[in-house]
């Protein structure tokens, strides 16, 4: 039986069509909108008619066809596809897209939607006060989102076998021009390493970790005292810590199968998880029953999973409190891959220690930084070489 939800000046009607080869009900939908001026009992009645209506086409195999607009067969696609497949970080951002995308080209039939719609909508989101925070443009990088959103959507229809071919296909992605990596170099990372002695432990480990192991934010937060071998001196990143607005806190896998991974660290800084793993447990213990059982290194005050915001705040007032430059969560992975680089560290193994699937996506991100490696190896080898002997 088909349902009428109401949604402002339009309603949504939603029909069961069975269930999929995973014993999944799949359900179509589709928004109707009253065409002429009605009462709100006139609309509602005529509602319920194009509900049974709709019904009728979905059950004589009618409904299938790519005369549906784009924004009902997302609604269909979110529902009955990313939900349970997208990672919650993916769905979250692709919902918060959705809006806009629909008020651009949510009301074309999937069969009428051609790429220059999506020319038309890229365009309009780069003009100046379409990011309201602030009133420029969107970013590319954002614009590319929103690409690969409305992609996603068409390559599902295509293969439901609604249309026949996806129309993102037939136009290049928005482009994403390369950003100049922000790092310290080694004068500032010792400086920096030098503030930290002044702060709580707590501050301390965390942004050491971070820029010495050049791990992820999520998977710091992700970090439980089993994945620390104090006697070998190494760390295993096995999860991440994550939030969306409709979970809240949660832990998932890591971003890719590589970036699994055993980290090997310092002598001083497993003394730095020794002694806060020490002051964790004399709070712990003087909390008492008040302490949620978790074996997260950091934690909210009651032992609950830190907000993945925490970092962020935390370093935005140390550098402000020190008087240091404008650095980043992100900044302390570059400046680790950056110095390892600088110290001819070969770009497999840096790599692999940033938990990178792929070789050449380091080789993208730090090839800057690589050309200056391999400028400074021909010098090495010439002032071994070629200079001592002329010398």
């Amino acid at each position: 039986m088909a349902t009428v939800q109401k949604r402002g000046n339009s309603y949504l009607l939603t029909v069961s069509a069975g269930y999929n080869a995973e014993g999944k009900q799949i359900r179509k939908t589709m928004t109707w909108r009253p065409e002429e001026p009605m009462t709100e009992r006139q609309a509602d009645k005529e509602a319920e008619r194009q509900a049974v209506l709709f019904e009728e086409k979905v059950r004589s195999g009618r409904a299938g066809s790519g005369n549906i607009r784009f924004a009902d067969f997302a609604a269909q696609w979110f529902t009955d596809y990313a939900k349970d497949r997208l990672k919650p970080t993916t769905y979250a951002r692709y919902v918060q897209l959705s809006e806009r995308t629909y008020a651009a080209i949510g009301h074309i039939r999937l069969d009428k939607l051609h790429p220059q719609h999506l020319v038309a909508f890229y365009a309009q989101l780069a003009e100046p006060g379409q990011n309201k925070r602030t009133g420029g443009g969107m970013a590319p990088k954002t614009i590319k989102h929103y690409h690969t959103f409305i992609s996603s959507v068409l390559d599902r229809a295509v293969k439901w076998g609604l249309i026949p071919d996806n129309p993102c296909r037939r136009l290049d992605a928005p482009r994403v021009p390369p950003r100049e990596i922000q790092c310290m170099d080694d004068e500032q990372a010792v400086r920096f390493l030098e503030c930290l002695e002044e702060e709580p432990l707590e501050t301390r480990l965390m942004f050491t970790l971070l820029l010495m192991t050049g791990i992820r934010r999520g998977e710091l937060l992700g970090l439980e005292w089993k994945d620390i071998d104090f006697d070998s001196g190494t760390i295993m990143i096995r999860r991440t810590s994550q939030y969306t607005p409709g979970r809240g806190i949660y832990t998932e896998s890591t971003k890719t199968a590589g970036s699994v991974r055993k980290l090997c660290v310092a002598a001083e800084v497993v003394e730095l998880l020794r002694a806060y793993r020490s002051e964790q447990n004399e709070y712990r213990l003087a909390l008492g029953d008040r302490w949620q059982a978790n074996d997260r290194l950091f934690t909210q005050w009651d032992g609950k999973p830190m907000s993945p915001n925490t970092p962020y705040l935390t370093l935005e007032r140390l550098t402000k409190r020190h008087g240091l430059p404008g650095i980043s969560i992100h900044s302390l992975r570059h400046t680790n891959a950056t110095l390892m680089i600088q110290q001819g560290i070969n770009v497999k193994t840096v790599s692999s220690l940033l938990g990178h699937t792929q070789t050449s996506t380091t080789m993208n991100i730090y090839a800057h930084q690589l050309k200056n490696a391999n400028r400074q190896a021909a010098e090495a080898m010439a002032d071994t070489l070629l200079r001592k002997r002329n010398a």
